[in-house]
């Protein structure tokens, strides 16, 4: 059972068209992007967002991810080596927007690597599973490691993944929708960040879409200084 007050050490005192893909590849490049995903796109213009995508290995980043850009899902785990990088060009409040979206990998021995890819984030998608506790209870640190390299957090989005094996599990070792929900408001007031809890089933689905829709909105309106703190 996850309780608020005890396992974590803070380190502090819309409408989405999914028509306009493209994607890119890239693994684990070097280098400080810095702020260069707040600036505009030069080859035509369009506003770039960034989000990176973080949580422990085998929670189904990289299917969210895949399902997201239209992507078959693929039964099975294959790690994520270092950093995947994919772009997505949406139609968002009447404006192209060039998405693009960091899929950090989650292992300890990639810390050093992701670190170069927090900054100049404009959103974070924090991944865990359902029906891995181990993953719920590593949550708090993915958001320390996201502080150490970022300061003041920006909007998130955290997801409770793998919906579609609760059944496959006893209830024991199942994360609670109202434990994930707990977690979220405990974040947004330590932090005082603006952010969303969702459960998604990235085989199936369900409630991917929703929830980079919701993200792209909580960026959109904290880089017009429009932020509101909530929980959805």
């Amino acid at each position: 059972m996850w309780h608020p007050a005890s396992p974590y050490s803070w380190p502090l005192g819309s409408g989405v068209s999914s028509n306009l893909a493209a994607r890119t590849t890239a693994r684990s490049p070097t280098g400080e992007l810095g702020e260069v995903y707040r600036l505009r796109d030069q080859d035509d213009g369009s506003k770039i967002l960034k989000a990176v995508l973080i949580g422990d290995g085998a929670v189904g980043k990289t299917s969210i991810r895949r399902n997201y850009l239209g992507e078959d899902f693929i039964e099975g785990h294959l790690a994520t080596i270092g950093v995947d990088l994919a772009t997505k060009r949406v139609l968002f409040r009447n404006e192209v927007i060039k998405f693009v979206i960091w899929d950090l990998a989650g292992q300890p021995t990639f810390e050093k690597v992701r670190g170069h890819y927090y900054h100049g984030s404009n959103g974070i998608l924090l991944v865990y599973s359902v029906v891995d506790r181990d993953s719920f209870d590593n949550a708090s640190k993915w958001l320390v490691e996201a502080y150490r390299n970022m300061g003041r957090l920006p909007p998130t989005i955290i997801i409770g993944n793998k919906i579609d094996l609760r059944d496959q599990y006893p209830q024991s070792e199942q994360v609670s929708t109202e434990e994930g929900q707990r977690f979220a408001e405990y974040f947004m007031q330590k932090l005082d960040v603006p952010a969303v809890f969702i459960e998604t089933s990235a085989k199936t689905g369900e409630n991917i879409h929703e929830a980079f829709s919701k993200l792209l909105q909580m960026m959109s309106d904290a880089e017009d200084d429009k932020s509101e703190h909530y929980i959805g």
